[in-house]
């Protein structure tokens, strides 16, 4: 497996959660990391949290010109190369079937899928030059039905779907495609649904602990570490790496 210590590695949405968690452990294992997202503060308070090894770029996964503009600055931070994009970025829209907005749920494709599909081609010749990844973030929402998150279950399939087509486009390029699958893991996307504030939407998940086979909900670095893994495998492409406390067995308790 490949050593991380070296690497250049890309995280859209690093300034909170998954991202953020992700970009932490990479760094500690001595990667060069550049975070993006659209909210200033949040992407600085992170990078200067981190430390010298993380960069922060402040821009919108939907806007071409910051698209490229993460691209280049994520290629300068790591010393001319790139290893790996971790696509993170994302948000969440619900509602009910005959009560949801077109424009929003455009809006949250686009966010949530066309967006990474266009840094992947962005990303591509710096990847194959590394003979690097792609990682995508999937969700158990495609594996459990939640009424009311089709819109944001919709975008998870396609990205879970998008995974093996991109490997076998990729893979002749020496590029490898794959996608981590989490379970419930306490993050602001909830918030920004809508969804209550920090505390209700803690409380919210916990409810989920007893849905989980192993009990409890998950933590960011547990889907760090599944990054990790997925960006090192050298023969493992295509992949949904399922990590959830066995959340998507839909296991009840009688």
């Amino acid at each position: 497996m490949r050593p991380i210590e070296g690497m250049s590695i890309l995280i859209t949405g690093g300034g909170t959660g998954l991202g953020a968690g992700a970009a932490e452990h990479f760094t500690r294992l001595g990667a060069r990391v550049t975070i993006s997202g659209r909210r200033r503060e949040k992407i600085e308070a992170e990078a200067a949290r981190i430390g010298v090894p993380c960069r922060g770029v402040v821009g919108d996964v939907t806007v071409d010109a910051d698209r490229r503009h993460m691209i280049a600055t994520a290629v300068e931070h790591g010393g001319g190369r790139l290893d790996a994009l971790i696509s993170n970025a994302g948000n969440m829209y619900r509602g009910a079937i005959d009560e949801l907005d077109e424009q929003q749920l455009l809006d949250i494709f686009h966010t949530n899928v066309v967006a990474g599909m266009m840094l992947t081609g962005l990303a591509k010749p710096h990847l194959q030059a590394s003979q690097g990844c792609v990682l995508f973030v999937g969700s158990v929402h495609t594996q459990r039905a939640f009424p009311g998150a089709s819109p944001y279950a919709a975008t998870k399939g396609a990205l879970e779907t998008l995974t093996g087509v991109l490997a076998a486009e990729l893979g002749p390029a020496g590029i490898r495609v794959g996608c981590v699958r989490p379970g419930a893991v306490f993050t602001e996307i909830n918030q920004r649904a809508g969804l209550g504030d920090d505390e209700a939407a803690y409380q919210r998940l916990i409810g989920l602990s007893s849905a989980h086979v192993l009990g409890r909900i998950g933590t960011a670095q547990e889907i760090a570490e599944a990054f990790e893994y997925l960006v090192r495998a050298e023969w493992t492409t295509g992949n949904v790496l399922t990590v959830d406390g066995g959340l998507g067995l839909g296991v009840t308790n009688a």
